[in-house]
């Protein structure tokens, strides 16, 4: 019987960071939790990277995951603003990090390819395909969807490298 991995996924952003947890164990897919971490967008840039720090840190405390999937940083038009959301990103990695779990990134094409089967696609294809996936999932708008987008994504490559790696010994 193959051990259950529980995997938390994480859409960065500095008003919503987005979590969800999968549990994957073989080629089954389980929901466990989603949910959004808000910061105060009336708070200095520092107080709310501390405040989806100390978000972020509360969901790794209490569901305790063993890996973390974030997605990568994407650039848009408005450079200050895409500087913001990588100190996010930063800290979206870092708080994993820090709780010794292994990181891994995906762009948003790879997400949407993993989850849908194509690298173009919109919220709400990506929403119903999670509620696919993960029937039993409960989500509270776009960024905990994508966070468990996000986490489906790493489930299916950690499957496919565990696949390669056992030919490869084998």
């Amino acid at each position: 019987m193959q051990e259950a991995i529980r995997i938390v996924g994480i859409d960065p952003g500095l008003r919503r960071t987005g979590w969800g947890l999968v549990e994957t164990r073989g080629n089954a897919l389980r929901f466990i939790a989603s949910g959004t971490v808000r910061s105060d967008d009336k708070a200095s840039l520092a107080e709310r990277l501390c405040q989806i720090h100390d978000g972020l840190r509360a969901v790794l405390s209490a569901y305790e995951p063993d890996e973390a999937a974030v997605e990568a940083t994407f650039v848009n038009k408005d450079a200050t603003a895409t500087l913001k959301l990588g100190q996010a990103r930063g800290i979206a990695m870092l708080v994993p990090a820090q709780a010794g779990l292994p990181v891994a990134e995906y762009a948003p094409n790879a997400v949407k390819k993993a989850v849908i089967g194509v690298g173009h696609a919109d919220k709400k294809q990506i929403h119903m395909m999670v509620k696919v996936l993960l029937p039993k999932a409960t989500f509270e708008g776009d960024d905990a969807a994508d966070a468990l987008a996000i986490a489906i994504c790493h489930a299916h490559h950690r499957q496919s490298m565990t696949r390669t790696l056992a030919a490869l010994s084998g």
